[in-house]
């Protein structure tokens, strides 16, 4: 019912005859498409638990084994739906419903941290392709002996900030080197940075005298072109420090552009955040600004363990955590990140 009556309230002023003249005319349309896309969502849902109670009662008139089959199928679809919509419910930050833009960086421990980091970008790929989230590479710093450097992917989804935000920070891994002939345990350390693609209608200004622009020769894939023009771009914001690196195009000036977005959004990020921390500085749980320096995970080889120090959760699953199965993980640190918000709200 809110979601109805806040389509009906921004349909309405949408219809006004100087509506477009408004400042605030891109914002409100672009709320009534988010609004009207949540209705859609939830009406198919009303739906499809109507044809499930309609089933049931035929079922409850005698046994038929095709039906019993189709019910016990879609059923355990809806079950499966419902529960992500419980979770998407606690995902309530302003950007949380936007897509992402995610960087892993390699950190100190040489080629054991640079394998480490692409051991993490497989990782969220494979996240992604469970959740079906489109992925597009705009950035991949690669190693001649192993690993990466560095990798940068917009990862386009309903929610994706909002699940993937809480994986800003410093990751963990406690392993035996494989490049190590000794076999000694190494402990590698690898960064991931996460921040909302933002909506045409958020404002960043970022002024020209602040920027610092490098180009340079693409490394990645794509054939001889990226190899004889120095087509990439290296964006650096002064004040800050942030560099932002693009070379998926074979254009400059398109690669400046992306990077220019990423920039933006990883801009308004960082404002976002320090604006959080000192409203709550008190808070044990910093899942939607977490601190880049902040070792946030361990992922323990030797005891296939993965423990997230924020909460203190210790999963027993390395392996499938590595493979993608991430939803434990967020599931806890979003619920836990929720009860926080309440506690501090009352």
């Amino acid at each position: 019912p809110s979601i109805r009556k806040d389509c009906e309230e921004l349909r309405a002023q949408t219809a006004a005859p100087d509506f477009w003249s408004g400042a605030d005319a891109q914002k409100i349309s672009a709320r009534l498409s988010r609004r009207e896309t949540d209705l859609a969502r939830w009406e198919k849902i009303e739906r499809e638990f109507a044809d499930l109670q309609t089933i049931a009662e035929l079922l409850n008139d005698g046994e038929d084994a095709e039906l019993l089959e189709e019910f016990d199928e879609r059923s355990a679809a809806f079950r499966r739906q419902i529960e992500d919509e419980q979770m998407a419910l606690l995902l309530s930050g302003p950007y949380d419903h936007c897509s992402a833009i995610l960087s892993v960086h390699a950190g100190s421990g040489g080629l054991d941290s640079q394998d480490w980091a692409e051991m993490l970008y497989r990782m969220y790929l494979r996240w992604c392709e469970e959740r079906r989230f489109k992925t597009k590479l705009l950035d991949y710093q690669h190693d001649e002996e192993a690993g990466i450097k560095s990798a940068t992917l917009l990862i386009q989804g309903e929610t994706a900030y909002g699940y993937l935000r809480s994986e800003i920070g410093v990751h963990r891994l406690v392993r035996i080197s494989p490049f190590d002939t000794n076999k000694r345990r190494h402990t590698s350390f690898a960064s991931v940075d996460v921040s909302p693609q933002l909506p045409d209608d958020v404002d960043v200004e970022i002024a020209p005298e602040d920027l610092r622009i490098d180009t340079y020769r693409s490394s990645g894939a794509g054939g001889q072109h990226v190899n004889k023009t120095e087509s990439a771009i290296r964006i650096t914001h002064i004040p800050t420090g942030t560099v932002v690196e693009c070379q998926d195009e074979r254009s400059q000036y398109k690669n400046k552009d992306k990077a220019m977005k990423i920039l933006r959004s990883r801009i308004y990020e960082k404002m976002q955040r320090e604006q959080e921390e000192k409203i709550a500085s008190e808070r044990k749980l910093q899942v939607g600004a977490g601190d880049r320096a902040e070792r946030i995970r361990t992922y323990n080889y030797p005891q296939g363990r993965v423990t997230d120090h924020r909460i203190g959760l210790t999963l027993y699953k390395l392996e499938q955590v590595l493979n993608g199965d991430l939803d434990e993980l967020f599931d806890a640190l979003n619920t836990f990140d929720q009860a926080e918000k309440l506690k501090e709200s009352s």
